[in-house]
Parts: C-alpha cells; sequence; structure tokens
C-alpha cells in the first residue's frame, strides 16, 4: 500500500525578509509541516544565530500547518523551551550528540510539560547507537543525510550514499520499539533525487533548497516534491 510521507518546508535557505509570505506560500502550497532551522554560534556555523523564537513567532499567524524548531546547539535550557512553546513551535528537534544523558531526560519533561513533541538528530557520520536508549521516549528521529562530497558549493547539497544503510536500520528500530516516533530524512534532497530515499521508508522528508529554490517558484516546488514522493511511493509501495 502506498505511504503517505510528509513534507516538512525546512526554513534554512529563505529570504527572511519576506520570511511570513513565505511560510504562507508554501503551507498554502501542500507542505505538512513547517521546518524552523535554529542554531547557536557552535553548531551549524554557516547559519549562526537563525531562528528561534522570533521567527516562530513571526510565522505562527501565516500558517496551521505544525511548526517543529530544529536547534542546532550546545545548549538548551528551560527558558528557550518555554519561549518557543509560548510562540507557537509544536516540536523542539536537537542534537543527540549533545545531549546524551540527564539532560535529555529534562528536555523531555520540559517539552511534555509545555506541550510539544520532542525530536532528536543524527548528524553526520553519527551513529545509530546514540539514540538506541532514547528512541522509547520520543516523538521524532531525524536524521540529517547529506555528504561533503555531493555538493556544488553553493548550498546545493546531495546525499552521501551510506545514508541509506542507515536509515533503515533506524526504521527497523523504530518498528520495534516505539512505532509512533516519526522518522525524518533531512539534507540534500530534491525533487529530482529523492526516490532511493523514499524505499527506505521515512514518514517525514524535510525540503529547504528543494522548494525555497526551486527554479519555478515556491509553489511548483511543493508540487514537484509531492509528485516525487508519491511517484516513488507508489514505485515501492504500491498503491
Amino acid at each position: 500500500m502506498k505511504k503517505y510521507i510528509k513534507i516538512a518546508a525546512g526554513l534554512a535557505h529563505v529570504d527572511y525578509g519576506h520570511i511570513a509570505d513565505i511560510v504562507k506560500e508554501a503551507s498554502d502550497a501542500g507542505a505538512d509541516y513547517i521546518h524552523s532551522d535554529a542554531a547557536d554560534m557552535y553548531d551549524l556555523r554557516n547559519m549562526q544565530l537563525m531562528g528561534g523564537h522570533q521567527i516562530i513567532e513571526g510565522i505562527r499567524p501565516v500558517t496551521d500547518k505544525p511548526i517543529e524548531c530544529h536547534i542546532y546547539t550546545r545548549e538548551c535550557d528551560r527558558l528557550f523551551i518555554e519561549k518557543i512553546a509560548a510562540a507557537g513551535a509544536n516540536m523542539l528537534i536537537i542534537p543527540a550528540e549533545q545531549f546524551l544523558g540527564a539532560p535529555l531526560a529534562y528536555i523531555i519533561n520540559y517539552c511534555r510539560e509545555f506541550g510539544m513533541k520532542v525530536g532528536l538528530t543524527i548528524g553526520c557520520y553519527t551513529p545509530l547507537s546514540f539514540v538506541e536508549e532514547a528512541v522509547y521516549d520520543i516523538d521524532r528521529l531525524h536524521i540529517v543525510v547529506h555528504g561533503v562530497d555531493e555538493t556544488d558549493g553553493k548550498d546545493n547539497w546531495g546525499w552521501r550514499r551510506s545514508s541509506i544503510d542507515l536509515v533503515k536500520r533506524a526504521r527497523a528500530l523504530i518498528n520495534e520499539k516505539n512505532p509512533s516516533c516519526e522518522l525524518a530524512v533531512d539534507g540534500g534532497l530534491r525533487a529530482d533525487n529523492l526516490s532511493e530515499m523514499i524505499a527506505a521508508e521515512p514518514d517525514v522528508v524535510i525540503l529547504s533548497s528543494g522548494i525555497f529554490k526551486y527554479p519555478e517558484g515556491i509553489t511548483a516546488g511543493v508540487k514537484a516534491c509531492r509528485e516525487a514522493i508519491d511517484s516513488a511511493s507508489i514505485q515501492y509501495f504500491g498503491e
């Protein structure tokens, strides 16, 4: 049976001067989630201080789609969680590499307290073993799949070959331990290169340049990605 795979419109490569209009168009075009990327001064150095509660507060009035805050950070306290929740975020996604152990337990509890879901990111080349214990208690396992050898130097990344095996193993882990947890893939995915990734059975595909840098515009980008995802889903899973 064809698997419905959600599209998250990732705000990594957008014109922040027109952020509300951009989000509204992507939302109206059929994106299932709005994916607000955020970063501190340490991780994701090419996008320092991006995103956060100010962006979420600005886009919340123009979309009824869930908004997820995907922050690349070394620290995350209760105040930050409270602020993004108050701004209208529905999920917080944080890097597994930075939040093993007790800090993660506090963050999960804070997110629950403020009515938000919580996800963990596995960054480039991080092993699946980092989340084997936490997978029972998270709502999203978020895998970054792009690779350093698959870029044209203009943020048009591709995905690394090893990521297919990683996503397949993550799918098996989730199916066994926590079937309600979403599996998301993020990085270098566009309408013309995502078919093989769909075969690994993600639940969500994060698309940034694939939507917001699409030559014919945002609405056409969402439509092209939706058609490519649905076509691949039929190919691999049937009608």
